[in-house]
């Protein structure tokens, strides 16, 4: 998450403008659309829904402009769900977690780590709303009869939003995590400024919500692996798109570089490291816990492809589940799995990687510029001039 634990500071609108871009960006366009290389072969979405049984619901609040009024506004935030067989499903997936830098929050994670279970969806917000964003899942899954225990442990992760968000102004509501849960569904993922990654910044351009999936040959297993980000992390130098060095080509419209050195949040572009990025990893190999806890450690390395160092100040916090072996805790059991070989996993750790550094651009891609607080913009990475440096050094 971007900083947190800092006093609030105004700031005038003068000493943060920022320099326009030509807002003649694609809304539609993902980053294979703009001609950015990346290896292995996408599935037909090149999404976490090319995994069969996955799907996703977003709520996007936006509304209000100017100054900043603490509980009306400007919103600019949201909710994100995942559901891993679906919202009419409640058989639980085999899962892991792994937390690359734990200044964040990915509650449920105990329970994932003690019984080797995802119960239910992974929801994705902001930072101060993961409490009501918890509770409303509980009431989703009772009304639907979702709960595989009598009692509930859900699994929802934060970044912060606060740079164009009224954070502090509590915006989601019960009513928008139904919502999303309500409306979860496979097929095309929106991207960039949507549900949770609404008010998201990465790399110091607009971030937010991306995704992205490889598909293995057959004679490595056919699997397929799709990957969902909340993108907020980075400063704007280390950003790298396909080995190259964009965020020292394009300087242009950084957050905060007009601002006084003592009223900078000190996660930011000029202070450290800043953001935070939750990855959400879904399979269809037959994988157990163990298993997709290695796999969540290598979306840190599609990660650190994008030029991450996960700093202090970032949640850097991953968690990857299999679609495989339904039923895997039916009582009274015993119940019979299918279990990849660990040699076998190989080609899963290249698609986790390669899938996850797509998504994190695909994130960027489709964001549009966005004013919040006090007139505070993150900008839209501009297309064409990344066409034009991804040319430069023959990409």
């Amino acid at each position: 998450m971007y900083y947190r634990r800092t006093l609030c500071v105004a700031i005038l609108l003068s000493l943060i403008a920022l320099p326009a871009f030509p807002q003649s960006n694609d809304a539609s366009a993902r980053a294979r659309d703009l001609g950015v290389p990346f290896e292995g072969s996408p599935g037909p979405l090149n999404a976490i829904t090319d995994v069969s049984g996955v799907e996703v619901g977003s709520t996007t609040l936006i509304s209000g402009e100017g100054p900043l009024k603490v509980g009306e506004g400007p919103v600019r935030t949201g909710v994100t769900v995942v559901l891993p067989r679906g919202n009419k499903n409640p058989d639980p997936v085999y899962a892991g977690w792994f937390s690359l830098n734990g200044n964040g929050e990915m509650t449920g994670t105990t329970w994932v780590d003690e019984s080797g279970f995802l119960e239910g969806p992974v929801a994705l917000t902001n930072t101060h709303s993961v409490g009501v964003v918890r509770d409303s899942v509980i009431a989703w899954g009772l009304k639907h009869g979702m709960l595989h225990q009598e009692w509930s442990l859900p699994v929802v992760a934060e970044t912060w939003d606060g740079w164009l968000n009224d954070i502090n102004g509590f915006h989601v509501k019960p009513t928008d995590v139904i919502a999303a849960l309500d409306a979860a569904k496979g097929g095309v993922v929106p991207e960039g400024n949507v549900g949770g990654g609404t008010g998201m910044v990465c790399y110091g351009f607009k971030g937010g919500t991306g995704t992205a999936s490889r598909v293995l040959p057959k004679d490595e297993g056919g699997y397929t692996v799709g990957v969902l980000v909340q993108c907020n992390c980075g400063r704007r130098p280390q950003l790298t798109i396909a080995g190259v060095p964009v965020g020292k080509e394009i300087t242009a419209g950084v957050p905060y570089t007009g601002m006084p050195p003592m009223a900078v949040p000190a996660g930011s572009e000029q202070r450290g490291d800043t953001g935070s990025i939750i990855i959400v990893v879904a399979t269809n190999a037959p994988l157990i816990p163990t298993q997709l806890k290695r796999l969540a450690k290598r979306a840190a390395l599609g990660l650190a492809r994008t030029g991450s160092v996960s700093g202090n100040s970032s949640g850097d916090i991953f968690i990857a589940f299999s679609t495989a072996n339904p039923h895997a805790d039916l009582e009274p059991g015993p119940n019979t799995v299918q279990v990849l070989s660990n040699d076998g996993m190989n080609p899963l750790f290249s698609a986790t990687v390669e899938a996850t550094e797509e998504a994190i651009i695909n994130s960027m891609i489709g964001a549009k510029t966005m004013t919040g607080i006090n007139g505070h913009t993150a900008v839209g990475l501009p297309h064409d001039q990344l066409q034009q440096v991804l040319k430069k050094y023959a990409r």
